[in-house]
């Protein structure tokens, strides 16, 4: 009998003790406090983050916040296994490319209800974000930063080459003359660095032109149309005339290394590269807004911090939330210089946080941004659009057969999806 009941007791510790490992517990930290786990992946934001939870705490001083930092390399992996086995955590970061998944997998809360329960004004972030965040109508990522893309240039080489710098009257046009004025053969230099990746590059272009890639519907692709071959021709036409680098050498050498070993004039950047590129060229580095082509366009993206759909801790996640993405906490973002805040007016620290650099270009490029390109399955139609623009622009493919099977896959595994 005694034997039994030691079995049962010990059995009964296993089962608590799996339970209290498990995220989304309203207990189990120190002092039988309730516990918030948060999980991120860059610890750069360390600082920052623990001076938002003690504000957190001040208010809330019967909850402990655990955070676990998991390398990007592992951290989607481990976040989907543990939130599919009810062991998530409570609070983690969410991006754009995942959303559409998570969210129509019940892996992230509706905030919709907590929202309208906290009068929060979403009007206060950048409206493509909040747009990015949204699911069947609802809310479901709170903003936390984000990034738009802008035309980085070296100030010297402008200088001996005689030429002004860009700035927001340029054109797709303009970049070409001065590309062809920068380009310096004899010393390995190109005026321009035309990217054949989506979000500096091709993106842009192709809502500059007047199209998109993703209709608003989420139904359809924009590959196949007029608008998307045109930017990819005055891509391609930059580097047929040597302007820029090819695309051999892109996939050889990063673009963003090319650029700040000062072998190219202009770079289309995001706005997340500049302490990189400034502690590359210092001073010589410069930024302007993007050239525009029949529009102006800058793709925008961001991070939210999002609550799992399972949590046990629902309203003491929502209450952390408020601080991390509210005024507070933006604000600490924005003066630890690690981005851009969602929160539009708290990027005054940002914006000092090099004082040679005008980073109001990119804060300045939000009145024209574009969403980064999203559904439910976006991994699966990025795949097959790289494959085949990348075929194009290493010329195993024309650009008009490349962007017609990109479509038309595209168009495939979007009629594949869940509304």
């Amino acid at each position: 009998m005694k034997k039994g009941m030691s079995v049962l007791i010990v059995m009964l510790f296993v089962f608590t003790a799996l339970l209290s490992a498990c995220g989304g517990n309203a207990s189990g930290g120190d002092n039988g406090k309730k516990v918030i786990n948060v999980a991120l992946w860059d610890e750069n934001v360390r600082d920052t983050l623990d001076k938002s939870i003690k504000i957190f705490n001040e208010k809330h001083p019967n909850v402990q916040v655990k955070v676990t930092y998991t390398p990007w390399a592992d951290y989607w992996t481990k976040l989907r296994t543990s939130l599919a086995g009810n062991s998530g955590p409570d609070v983690y970061w969410m991006n754009g490319p995942n959303f559409h998944s998570y969210a129509s997998s019940g892996l992230i809360k509706d905030l919709s209800p907590l929202i309208e329960q906290s009068g929060l004004d979403t009007s206060v972030y950048t409206e493509a974000l909040v747009d990015m965040y949204t699911y069947q109508g609802k809310l479901h990522g709170l903003p936390y930063f984000q990034d738009s893309i802008g035309l980085y240039y070296n100030k010297e080489l402008f200088d001996n080459a005689g030429l002004s710098f860009p700035d927001d009257t340029w054109t797709w046009e303009t970049v070409e003359e001065n590309a062809a004025k920068l380009t310096d053969k004899t010393n390995g230099i190109y005026g321009y660095i035309a990217p054949i990746d989506n979000q500096i590059g091709y993106y842009n272009f192709i809502a500059q032109a007047g199209g998109f890639v993703i209709s608003d519907d989420k139904k359809s692709s924009g590959f196949n149309t007029p608008e998307a071959l045109s930017a990819f021709k005055w891509e391609q036409g930059l580097i047929d005339k040597g302007y820029s680098p090819n695309a051999q050498q892109q996939l050889e050498t990063k673009s963003r290394q090319l650029f700040g070993s000062g072998k190219a004039a202009m770079f289309p950047g995001i706005s997340v590269n500049s302490p990189e590129l400034h502690k590359l060229l210092g001073d010589k580095l410069g930024v302007a807004v993007l050239p525009a082509g029949k529009q102006k366009a800058s793709i925008v993206h961001g991070l939210s911090w999002a609550i799992n759909g399972k949590t046990k801790v629902e309203q003491e996640s929502w209450e952390l939330l408020q601080i991390l993405s509210g005024k507070e906490g933006q604000e600490l973002l924005a003066d630890s210089g690690f981005s851009m805040p969602a929160y539009k007016g708290t990027e005054g620290g940002w914006l000092k946080s090099i004082p040679s650099l005008d980073l109001q270009v990119f804060v300045d490029s939000l009145e024209f941004a574009v969403p980064y390109p999203v559904s439910q399955k976006t991994a699966e139609w990025q795949d097959a659009e790289v494959k085949e623009i990348q075929a194009a622009f290493l010329g195993k493919k024309t650009f008009e057969e490349a962007l017609k099977n990109a479509g038309e896959q595209m168009d495939a595994i979007l009629a594949t999806e869940t509304k």
